[in-house]
């Protein structure tokens, strides 16, 4: 990102924001640790595949995110929230919650929890199982699909867990 000084030179900030993300200053929060608002729902830290929007919503993307992971593995809750949906969809189990204006949704799981359950960020709501997957290239690795949405717009659920950073010019 860059910021245009009435100078007319350009002083760049990328160097800032990449010590902020180094140096853990922007750390994010995982499953089963203390947070007040969002935790990732693995513990798998890198995604396998990322949010693509597509241009319009009735066009083909990636609606969420993907961590690789084994079956069995352990699905947590990002946020706190009401579960409205557990159950199958399209030969996959899918779990649904609702955090207000945001609803997040996890695939494949077999859910642990039913409709109308209060869930707390980082509680265990399922573990990752077999289903139609997209990432699934062999018998043993599998990915869970992370989505987010918020009043009909699909979102990168990764910005509820690593908010945007916005970088202010140094004052001078």
């Amino acid at each position: 990102m860059r910021q245009k000084r009435s100078s007319g030179k350009y002083r760049y900030f990328s160097v800032i924001a990449f010590i902020a993300f180094s140096s853990g200053l922007l750390s994010p929060v995982f499953a089963n640790e203390s947070s007040p608002e969002w935790v990732l729902p693995t513990t798998e830290t890198k995604t396998s595949r990322p949010f693509e929007p597509p241009a319009q919503n009735w066009l083909a993307g990636h609606r969420g995110v993907d961590y690789r992971g084994q079956l069995g593995d352990q699905v947590f809750a990002a946020g706190s929230g009401v579960v409205v949906y557990a159950g199958l969809l399209a030969s996959k189990g899918v779990v649904v919650i609702s955090h207000g204006l945001v609803r997040t949704t996890y695939e494949p799981l077999t859910a642990i929890v039913e409709v109308g359950e209060q869930v707390k960020a980082g509680q265990l709501i399922g573990t990752l199982s077999v289903g139609e997957s997209h990432c699934a290239n062999s018998e043993t690795v599998w990915c869970l699909h992370w989505g987010a949405i918020r009043n009909g717009k699909y979102l990168n659920p990764l910005l509820l867990v690593y908010p945007r950073v916005r970088l202010l010019p140094l004052a001078q």
